[in-house]
């Protein structure tokens, strides 16, 4: 059985840093695109960032200088660093094999002062 568990979310104010972690289990993602996508309240979900078996990125063009994917094929894990970030990155941020139905369960990020 295929999980993918996010964590590292929560409520940080403008300006603040957060590392969101997506570990899989029931899977070897090595050989995988793994993304990471964003829904904000009342907005479609949105790609925030992607990285491909070979470590190639693609970011989102708003976040680009804030967010950086990364991945750790030994320990079968996503991350995805964010600085500085604004009250619009707040949404729920989910992790995701490309070209497949595995989603994660999403993590709450909030920016607010």
């Amino acid at each position: 059985q295929v999980q993918l568990v996010e964590s590292g979310g929560g409520l940080v104010q403008p300006g603040g840093s957060l590392r969101l972690s997506c570990a899989a289990s029931g899977t070897n993602i090595g050989p995988d695109t793994m993304a990471w996508y964003r829904q904000a309240p009342g907005k479609q979900r949105e790609l925030a960032a992607s990285i491909s078996r070979v470590g190639v990125t693609i970011t989102l063009k708003s976040v680009k200088d804030r967010i950086t994917i990364s991945r750790d094929n030994a320990k079968n894990t996503v991350y995805l660093q964010m600085n500085d970030l604004k009250p619009e990155d707040t949404a729920v941020y989910s992790c995701h094999i490309e070209d497949s139905d595995y989603w994660g369960q999403g993590t709450q990020v909030s920016v607010s002062s």
